[in-house]
């Protein structure tokens, strides 16, 4: 039978390649060997649970922002199940304790609310060192008032006898480690008299270990120090770095057009399918982007500024021609919506054989179902 090829897929489709993946997994092992620590997957990144019997090979577990992430994690990829919520519901502790190894509370006032509740599993706390590197206000965890985690040592050393670990995630598309050595400084002088007296410490994600030019050896010594100085389990918990490059967004070109620029609109929008480049304002990534034909490459729906980018072709764009947009899998399928009725790309996997999976399709169905 012919291995089905990636021109032989409906677009629009979100196209998972697992060598690609592999590349970062096999980062991820080497450095839990190397450096001791536990990797867990954010849900919030990425959740596709077709991808997770490869990752769970290379992964210790997940950690969730939510009930239903943290009822995913357990059911779909398995090893250690971590829950964390900026706050949970009374009609929803009971079930998430259900599903966790350990759960962090986001405050004190979590904390000791749902004492009881969470007596049967390990319990952490999110601490706030208000410092962080985060390019963008509206992502940075450290923000002037911000809500995520407990600043005050102080205040923190009161419930110490209720917590078995702590929660620090202060990184935000990190890819120096310099920096990050920086801050687990000042992370060190601000908490290190209560690190000592905890068996784990997550230092969380946004840390861009798998990227091309990262000291990874640098990073898995300072990781073990780290371990051995507080006499703690380490936890990551990477989303981008675990799925960089690992996914793209297959599109068609439906139309060409010209006004001042040559445009082309395909059969996609980023507004539906790549969110989060409209939330933060960013151009989409298509390689290569060379050649002497420049096009603005434009989404299907009815807002104006639906608009992936502006590329350089080899060749003109003519109706029916293919596009593939690049990192569509972090923090891209997770917020896929139903924005002006525009159908779902669907879902494969490029399996590490070449084979091509469909894995997902979308319907009128699926969309009449997710309104009232």
């Amino acid at each position: 039978m012919p291995i089905p090829h990636s021109s032989d897929l409906q677009t629009p489709c979100y196209l998972i390649d697992e060598q690609q993946l592999l590349r970062n997994l096999d980062k991820m092992r080497w450095l839990r060997e190397q450096s001791g620590a536990r990797v867990l997957l954010a849900l919030k990144c990425f959740a596709t649970w077709s991808a997770f019997d490869l990752m769970s090979q290379y992964m210790d577990g997940t950690t969730s922002s939510s009930l239903y992430e943290v009822r995913l994690g357990r059911e779909k990829f398995g090893g250690e199940t971590h829950a964390y919520s900026v706050a949970y519901a009374d009609h929803e502790i009971d079930a998430v304790v259900a599903c966790a190894d350990k759960i962090i509370f986001n405050s004190l006032g979590q904390l000791q609310r749902f004492e009881q509740a969470s007596c049967h599993v390990m319990r952490g706390l999110r601490l706030n060192p208000q410092v962080s590197n985060s390019p963008y206000v509206l992502a940075d965890p450290a923000r002037q008032h911000s809500r995520l985690g407990e600043a005050d040592p102080a205040r923190v050393e009161e419930v110490m006898h209720l917590v078995s670990g702590f929660m620090i995630h202060n990184n935000c598309e990190n890819r120096d480690f310099a920096l990050f050595a920086e801050m687990l400084d000042g992370i060190e002088a601000r908490f290190g008299h209560l690190l000592s007296r905890v068996q784990w410490v997550s230092l969380g994600g946004g840390i861009h270990f798998t990227g091309e030019d990262y000291d990874l050896e640098a990073f898995a010594a300072r990781l073990r120090a780290f371990s051995e100085k507080y006499g703690v389990q380490v936890y990551l918990e990477p989303g981008e770095a675990a799925i960089t490059g690992a996914a793209t967004l297959e599109v068609s070109v439906l139309d060409v057009l010209h006004n001042g620029k040559d445009l082309a609109i395909v059969d996609s929008s980023i507004e539906a399918h790549m969110l989060d480049l409209l939330i933060y304002r960013l151009p989409a990534r298509i390689e290569p982007d060379r050649g002497d034909h420049r096009y603005m490459v434009c989404g299907k729906s009815c807002l104006a500024g639906d608009i992936f980018g502006e590329f350089s072709f080899e060749q003109p764009l003519r109706v029916g021609d293919r596009i593939s947009i690049q990192d569509a899998a972090g923090y891209t399928m997770v917020k896929k919506n139903w924005f002006n009725g525009v159908n779902m790309p669907s879902i494969a996997i490029r399996r590490l054989d070449g084979r091509i999976d469909p894995i997902k399709s979308f319907s009128y169905e699926d969309y009449v179902e997710s309104l009232s």
